[in-house]
């Protein structure tokens, strides 16, 4: 590893396993993260690294490399993820879940973990590169979403391009899995309301049906996606209406979500579920009324930061352990946000552990410690020697 002995590897490595364990034993949820952050901000403390509280548990570091004055340093951001789920563990470790009910199933202690690893090889490092290095201990990925909260604190002025990761069971431990572009997708919800005329079944000519309405556009939205060329889903996961069986309902509810990937996607499927509800109810009769909730934005990673982080991937590990990821996926992570104020490449690092994510037993290995530590440092320390980024 460029710039760290291996004695001062070993014992952030060391650290980061044992920080680790602490964090896994003692999961909080979203906003709660209070006993988290402190154990953050113990570790940078002993790190001689400055930072400070954004939010309630958002712990923010900064560490500068070199020149770190100079008109043309260059500022970059690695974020992890601090919050914790709401599921009772059952992996049988030894540093288990201590919080009844509540446990770390999506490997967010091995990013936090990591991150903290690699911020004490970027303390340590001997290199002559300027730069300054923003680390983001983030709250509430799992929740609402801590990452908008944090930048509309201005948690990225100055920051030309944030990293992240996160472990996966689908890729083999010790990898890092690469994709360009889009990547995760974006999730809208939406409720619809649909007003018709109730009436006894006897005489459905004198009503409008909002449930025969509600029936048919959710199948027409359920047709959605069979046109698209990128992947997405049109889920209408809840229709209720009616109270008897021998009246025409005079109201209707739809819920659903919509996972697409990139802006122009988005737009067009949200349009494409306003337009089936409206032509739908047009021909009952009925009266629709459409909201949608954005959630998550995606991630849409930029080429040049995920260049650079798939050859400090090779660099550090080789061409072997480097996965191309050819599909996007349809989950989401507020990551996205980030590299929508700003450039920046999201990857994956193999759990090795073959349970999916949010399983009771999910527990990835030390190694995907190891192996997000090494990459969060490569992948930093490569953008900030880039020229072409100056």
């Amino acid at each position: 590893m460029k710039g760290i002995r291996e004695s001062q590897f070993n014992e952030a490595f060391k650290d980061a396993c044992e920080l680790r364990r602490i964090i896994h034993s003692c999961p909080e949820l979203g906003n709660s993260e209070h006993r988290t952050a402190e154990v953050i901000e113990e570790y940078l403390d002993s790190l001689g690294i400055p930072h400070e509280r954004y939010l309630d548990t958002a712990v923010i570091g900064r560490i500068r490399l070199g020149a770190s004055d100079s008109e043309n340093v260059k500022t970059v951001a690695i974020r992890a993820d601090i919050d914790a789920l709401p599921i009772e563990e059952k992996t049988g470790c030894s540093w288990s879940s201590e919080v009844p009910g509540v446990m770390h199933a999506c490997g967010h202690d091995v990013h936090t973990a990591a991150l903290l690893g690699a911020a004490r090889l970027l303390a340590e490092t001997d290199t002559d590169v300027s730069g300054n290095i923003v680390l983001i201990f983030q709250p509430d990925e799992e929740g609402s979403g801590g990452a908008m909260r944090l930048i509309e604190e201005g948690l990225l002025d100055g920051v030309l391009a944030v990293f992240g990761a996160h472990v996966v069971p689908d890729i083999p431990e010790g990898s890092v899995g690469i994709r360009y572009g889009k990547f995760y997708a974006a999730s809208d919800m939406y409720d619809i309301t649909i007003t018709g005329r109730a009436c006894h079944g006897a005489q459905p000519e004198k009503g409008i049906d909002a449930l025969a309405a509600a029936c048919e556009a959710a199948a027409a939205i359920k047709h959605i996606a069979d046109d698209e060329t990128d992947r997405c889903a049109v889920t209408t996961g809840l229709i209720r209406a009616g109270s008897v069986r021998n009246a025409v309902a005079d109201s209707a509810l739809l819920q659903g979500i919509i996972r697409s990937l990139g802006p122009e996607n988005r737009a067009r499927l949200k349009s494409k579920v306003e337009a089936c509800v409206r032509e739908a109810c047009s021909r009952f009769g009925a009266s629709p009324e459409i909201s949608f909730i954005e959630s998550y934005s995606g991630i849409v990673n930029t080429d040049k930061e995920t260049e650079i982080a798939e050859k400090a991937a090779v660099s550090e590990f080789g061409e072997d352990k480097v996965v191309r990821i050819n599909e996007p996926l349809m989950t989401t992570e507020d990551f996205g946000f980030y590299v929508e104020k700003c450039t920046g490449c999201f990857y994956h690092i193999g759990a090795g552990c073959s349970m999916p994510l949010h399983h009771p037993e999910y527990l990835p290995t030390d190694r995907a410690v190891e192996t997000a530590m090494r990459m969060h440092y490569a992948t930093a320390m490569s953008y900030l020697e880039d020229t072409e980024n100056k």
